[in-house]
């Protein structure tokens, strides 16, 4: 066995046992470092296939972003998880049926994948003479590049309608008014007063 192959046996087993482990394991913190595990040993599979600035985006993208903030939020959130797991429990039967029709759908998908006709000659030059990130940046801002901007316009609307579905103006609390602090006259904002000494407002 080559050492190319032993890697890519121990990443493959790392991703199946991390996936696994983020699923089983009963504590939440748990979960979270069993799935940066997952995609650090993804962003060695990648490094693998030659795709260097894709498991560089997995590392700082998710490991170092998303996960951290999943930690934080796991960690810091008073969750009482014996009434999640109660939850959880009650609606198992639906989550099992889902989960045998997405094993369905992935057996099926499987069983009629083929090669397409000259994948031998994209995978022995699938860049030509570039680099593997100058390849991926001329596809994406070159031949795809108004899906690219669509793509980044679908997440700011969602990004907005988030922002929109969860902001709620709470009538207790005392907010700034901008436009009133810059339309402000200032001859009516202050008074003078004349303090006599020894004597309080």
């Amino acid at each position: 066995m080559t050492a190319a192959a032993f890697t890519f046996y121990l990443f493959a087993l790392s991703v199946l046992a991390g996936g696994l482990m983020t699923v089983l394991s009963r504590n939440p913190v748990h979960s979270v470092l069993w799935l940066i595990l997952t995609f650090l040993s993804a962003a060695g599979l990648f490094v693998l296939l030659g795709a260097e600035f894709v498991a560089m985006l997995l590392i700082i993208v998710y490991v170092g972003a998303v996960m951290v903030l999943f930690l934080f939020v796991v960690m810091m959130l008073d969750v009482d998880f014996a009434a999640l797991k109660g939850e959880m429990a009650r609606h198992m039967p639906l989550a099992l049926l889902i989960g045998v029709i997405i094993l369905m759908q992935l057996a099926m998908a499987f069983g009629a994948w083929d090669f397409a006709d000259g994948i031998e000659g994209r995978l022995a030059a699938p860049a030509g003479d570039l680099a593997n990130t100058r390849a991926l940046g001329l596809l994406l801002y070159d031949r795809y590049f108004l899906l690219f901007q669509m793509a980044g316009l679908v997440l700011l609307v969602a990004m907005i309608g988030a922002i929109l579905l969860t902001m709620r103006h709470r009538v207790d609390v005392k907010r700034q008014d901008p436009l009133a602090q810059m339309f402000r006259d200032p001859a009516k904002a202050i008074e003078m007063r004349d303090v006599k000494p020894g004597q309080g407002l």
